[in-house]
């Protein structure tokens, strides 16, 4: 009797011990990842009303203006745009300054891009790699971050979008030739920080996706501009860096290249394991490149694997795992699927960033576990992302 009793709670036992280790891993993790908190909450002596209330799509109209409203107090008199107001966020990253001047020619505020842009263009890099960020007078921040291969991609793509080819050549011409010159015998760039903004020892899909969209700009300006020798040579190293993404990340396009691939059954497409989901896969399909089918499916499963129990998205699968939404990984997604023509997934996102601005009217950098705003708000690059999203949702935005 006492055998067989034994033998009946033993599954019990063991199902007690896994689960009270899953417990101990969850307090664990959380401790790891305490909750954040807002940081700060808007900009002093901002006013939303700064902004033209005609734009928007309607249903978004609150959102949108205060977007734009906090991208003018982002925006310094010299065309140096903030990340956001305060403390380390309070400098010019290539990326965000980019996404801001798309987001103004998207919109017809010429004016304001060009003044961002000039910018970008004083403070380029003459040779090698833009840096991490500047500060808001144009110099280097020394925090000891490497420079960043991605500025290249992010600045071309502006300067196309805004039409500004001819203005910005110089610009162009040395963004473009820097990335084909970083170009290796595989046909990828070798290993760069990019967005999650930490060193890299493999090269990541948040590289090499803008520099696709950059050399696809750069190859359209020099078209357009008449510069048929520069449009050849970046017009083939375009080729030979599409050619080893699709073979290197494809077909699921993770964050670091594939180094196995599983068959699930015959006849059912092979999955590549490599780092995880990546939000910048996005970057892959409209508006920043043509749609194509194996990348909108690589963006519906990120999407599905990246979303939180709080609603968001989270960077990455091999992000910190603390239930955290980041909301410009978030405003991607929205944006992709208003692009893509996906208008019910666009419009839950962008509701659900509504919903989560702060007191103010901004839009955080996170939203916690606990559905509050955490973090840095406004943050331009969230702003710059819900601008265009909402304009992709009107009409289709140009790709390059």
């Amino acid at each position: 009797m006492r055998e067989g009793g034994r033998h009946r709670w033993f599954p019990y036992v063991v199902i007690a011990v896994l689960l009270a280790i899953l417990a101990a891993g969850t307090t664990s993790n959380l401790i790891r990842n305490p909750q954040p908190r807002l940081v700060a909450d808007g900009i002093p002596g901002r006013s939303a009303t700064h902004a033209d209330s005609a734009l928007g799509s309607g249903e978004y109209d609150d959102l949108v203006r205060h977007a734009l409203a906090d991208l003018d107090g982002l925006t310094l008199p010299n065309g140096a745009l903030l990340a956001g107001w305060d403390g380390p966020w309070r400098y010019v990253w290539p990326r965000d300054a980019s996404f801001v001047a798309v987001a103004r020619c998207a919109i017809g505020q010429y004016d304001e891009a060009l003044k961002v842009l000039s910018f970008l263009d004083r403070i380029r890099p003459s040779t090698g790699r833009w840096e991490a960020r500047y500060t808001e007078s144009g110099g280097k921040v020394a925090d000891g971050r490497p420079a960043q291969l991605d500025g290249s991609g992010w600045v071309l793509w502006a300067t196309w979008f805004c039409r500004s080819g001819d203005r910005y050549w110089d610009l162009v011409s040395e963004s473009a030739d820097q990335i084909v010159g970083e170009l290796g015998p595989d046909g990828l760039p070798g290993p760069s920080s990019d967005y999650w903004e930490r060193p890299e020892k493999k090269v990541t899909l948040g590289t090499v996706a803008p520099l696709l969209t950059g050399l696809r700009s750069a190859v359209r300006i020099a078209t357009e501009q008449g510069h048929p020798a520069e449009a050849a040579r970046w017009q083939s190293g375009l080729d030979k860096l599409s050619a080893a993404t699709d073979r290197g990340f494809g077909p699921d396009y993770p964050r670091t290249p594939a180094v196995a691939t599983s068959f699930v059954e015959p006849g059912v497409e092979p999955i590549g394991v490599g780092g995880g989901a990546d939000a910048i896969v996005t970057v892959l399909g409209p508006p920043f490149a043509p749609a194509r089918d194996a990348v909108s499916t690589a963006i519906d499963r990120a999407h599905a694997v990246l979303t939180q129990p709080n609603g968001g998205v989270t960077p990455g699968e091999s992000w910190r795992a603390d239930g955290v939404s980041w909301t410009p990984q978030t405003a991607l997604f929205a944006l992709s699927a208003a692009a893509r023509g996906d208008r019910a997934s666009a419009e839950t996102l962008l509701k659900w960033l509504d919903q989560h601005r702060t007191s103010s009217g901004a839009l955080p950098e996170k939203v916690n576990r606990d559905l509050e705003p955490a973090g840095e708000a406004p943050l331009a690059w969230t702003a710059a992302l819900v601008v265009l999203a909402d304009t992709a949702l009107q009409n289709p935005l140009p790709t390059p």
